[in-house]
């Protein structure tokens, strides 16, 4: 995963993405693979991220759609100024030492893409894999 090419998320793509299961702690993670999540994974807040060989390896989403539940509650939602991002690895990719890479190429193409310099990135607290790879 050297250089990751970032694509508005197709339909084919987005039923992938769907249908990936995540082992327990990270279950949460996982979607619905009905039209309802289709829908959202393609309505334009969404990109597919592809490795060198054209291979979907992730996804990332911007602005609404990458807030959390519970998160306007606490109030990390609150600066307007703030553009929110999420990210997800396919489950297989996980764990093993790439989400810093992942998480480097997704913020180049969002700062690219946004022209904001003022990104937010939300994870729940059990998810040490993830802050660790940050």
């Amino acid at each position: 995963m050297n250089h990751l090419k970032f694509i508005p998320m197709s339909q084919k793509h987005a039923k992938t993405i769907a249908t990936w299961t995540y082992p327990e702690p990270y279950s949460l993670y996982n979607m619905d693979d009905d039209e309802e999540t289709i829908e959202e994974l393609t309505e334009g807040s969404y990109y597919a991220a592809l490795d060198e060989e054209e291979q979907l390896i992730g996804f990332i989403c911007i602005g609404e759609a990458a807030r959390v539940p519970g998160g306007y509650e606490a109030g990390i939602y609150n600066n307007e100024q703030q553009i929110d991002i999420g990210l997800g690895m396919r489950p297989d990719l996980t764990g093993n030492g790439q989400g810093g890479l992942f998480l480097k190429e997704s913020l180049s193409f969002i700062r690219n893409l946004s022209n904001h310099s003022s990104l937010q990135l939300v994870v729940a607290t059990f998810n040490e894999r993830a802050m660790n790879g940050l």
